[in-house]
């Protein structure tokens, strides 16, 4: 069997690499399409220029790069013809699936049908305490995933390519009608819900990951910003943001935290957005997209779990 195997990044393939684990060309999946503007066609001229262009300002990356660590790394699927089968490593959180279903949006697109798709995803492990990354798993934990690995079924694969267009699309309401839908993906539910959560709460214009950025100030001991971005990063539930990602999220929360000398507290402004006595939309709102719509475009009703479009 010639197997493709799609990988959710560097650190995952030097370790599949390493322990030899598997056979077959590994293609590296490097981007973070949960944040910033995309388009359906991931390999397209529009997108590629679009997300270069997204990349470049907020994050400094520069446009060669991401034609030698992305764009080159699409055409490993050129000649997907030569396999017999593909295999997906993502994981549990936001991050990974929507980068998943990008990549499956794409196979759909190269025709893969009439071959297998398998999914080996971690998360949840026996007698652990915390959701697990796959970087995370013990040698002996991570064969025994890619033993266990899921086969898709074109339901699965459709329903997919079908969110991943939603999520392209300027309506995020429509992903909301995904969240119970049955499949293989375990935790594709939990990370849509994740997802229409990152919009600005109604009551405070703070989204959900920013709020619980507040309330671990206030509960611990927290000495500075960079202990903050260590908790932050450790208690982010269902995101799966790196440090580049979650610097940005901490640095729009700056007008709710003070510095004294011994720890971080909340400032005046943050215990009015915590209690949820006051609306700060107006100071946070920003030109910043989701896949295919403006995060100040629609609000957050944490009582109905819906969105309001502004």
């Amino acid at each position: 069997m010639k197997t493709l195997h799609i990988t959710n990044g560097d650190s995952l393939t030097q370790k599949l690499n390493e322990l030899k684990l598997v056979d077959g060309e590994l293609l590296t999946w490097r981007e973070m399409l949960c944040e910033g503007p995309t388009e359906i066609k991931v390999e397209s001229k529009a997108s590629i220029e679009k997300r270069t262009a997204f990349l470049k300002k907020y994050y400094r990356i520069n446009p060669d790069s991401y034609q030698e660590k992305f764009v080159s790394q699409l055409k490993k699927l050129d000649n997907l013809q030569n396999y017999d089968e593909v295999i997906l490593w993502f994981e549990y959180d936001l991050f990974c699936h929507i980068n998943m279903i990008a990549a499956i949006s794409l196979l759909i697109r190269k025709k893969i049908e009439d071959k297998p798709v398998y999914l080996v995803c971690s998360g949840r492990i026996e007698h652990e305490k915390k959701l697990m990354g796959l970087c995370e798993l013990s040698d002996i934990q991570l064969k025994d995933h890619y033993d266990k690995r899921v086969q898709l079924t074109l339901d699965d694969l459709e329903l997919a390519t079908h969110v991943w267009t939603l999520y392209c699309e300027s309506n995020p309401k429509k992903i909301a009608g995904q969240i119970k839908t049955n499949s293989s993906f375990e935790y594709l539910s939990i990370c849509l819900r994740a997802h229409l959560q990152r919009f600005p709460n109604m009551l405070t214009g703070l989204n959900v990951l920013e709020h619980n950025i507040l309330e671990m100030v206030d509960t611990y001991q927290i000495k500075n910003i960079k202990q903050l971005m260590g908790y932050a990063l450790e208690y982010q539930g269902y995101y799966g943001y790196g440090d580049m990602q979650m610097k940005r999220v901490l640095a729009r929360l700056f007008q709710f935290l003070d510095q004294t000398k011994d720890r971080l507290i909340l400032s005046e402004r943050g215990q009015l957005a915590l209690q949820h006595k006051k609306n700060f939309y107006n100071t946070q709102i920003l030109d910043w997209y989701y896949g295919g719509v403006k995060k100040y475009d629609y609000l957050y009703n944490d009582e109905t779990h819906t969105l309001l479009k502004l």
